[in-house]
């Protein structure tokens, strides 16, 4: 599913001065120019399969955006690529990442634009590798506790793997299913405790009966 992911280095808490911060247009007009200018650069390592580069060169794009941005490149729905460009749902971030949305080049079939993960047409078919070791997500079972009243969820998760990974692999793994299956926006708007557990849990289903569990609630 996902190709990779950069993030921004974790730099020490510091308030800055509200004027210290660009101003959001100006950032985003900046963004989508030098996209334009190290696009062909981009496409060429991505064509290459050389991720490490072109991470290098989107994630400074979308750190100069702002630092506490986090950005992928998916694969898309309709494109071959999916640019995605996310304020991980802070509410700050949201009228920068709307901004950038808004001012997105129209999709073509090499490239789309979202301004939080997607899920994936069918996160069964999806497979992670953690080193040379494959991971299917059609292996996940999750049970799901539904508060109606709070309109929320919350699951247990678990994949036979589990029971051999350390506690940051297997949450990372937990998220990733989970992320693929609903999306980062119903993920974040609906999923309220997530945990992960070594054995398959009572009455467990599969990953697209989540998907239609948590879409019968409404949006996110």
């Amino acid at each position: 599913m996902r190709w990779w992911r950069w993030a921004p280095e974790k730099r020490a808490t510091e308030k800055r001065a509200p004027e210290a911060r660009p101003d959001p247009d100006e950032a985003v007009a900046r963004f989508w120019r030098r996209w334009h200018e190290e696009l062909p650069r981009i496409a060429a390592r991505l064509g290459d399969n050389d991720p490490r580069q072109a991470d290098e060169l989107l994630g400074a794009l979308v750190a100069e955006l702002d630092p506490r941005l986090r950005g992928s490149v998916e694969r898309g729905a309709v494109a071959s690529y999916a640019l995605v460009v996310s304020g991980a749902e802070d509410p700050e971030l949201r009228p920068l990442t709307d901004a950038w949305l808004r001012a997105a080049p129209v999709p073509d079939l090499v490239w789309e634009y979202h301004d939080s993960v997607p899920p994936v047409p069918d996160p069964t078919e999806v497979t992670v590798r953690l080193g040379a070791r494959p991971v299917p997500l059609a292996e996940v079972r999750v049970t799901a506790r539904v508060d109606d009243a709070a309109g929320l969820v919350d699951l247990v998760v678990h994949h036979p793997v589990f029971a051999e990974l350390d506690a940051g692999t297997t949450e990372a793994v937990m998220f990733l299913a989970v992320e693929a299956t609903l999306g980062e926006r119903v993920a974040g708007g609906r999923l309220r405790r997530v945990v992960s557990s070594p054995t398959e849990p009572a009455d467990a289903v599969d990953l697209m009966a989540l998907r239609s569990l948590v879409h019968r609630l409404g949006g996110p």
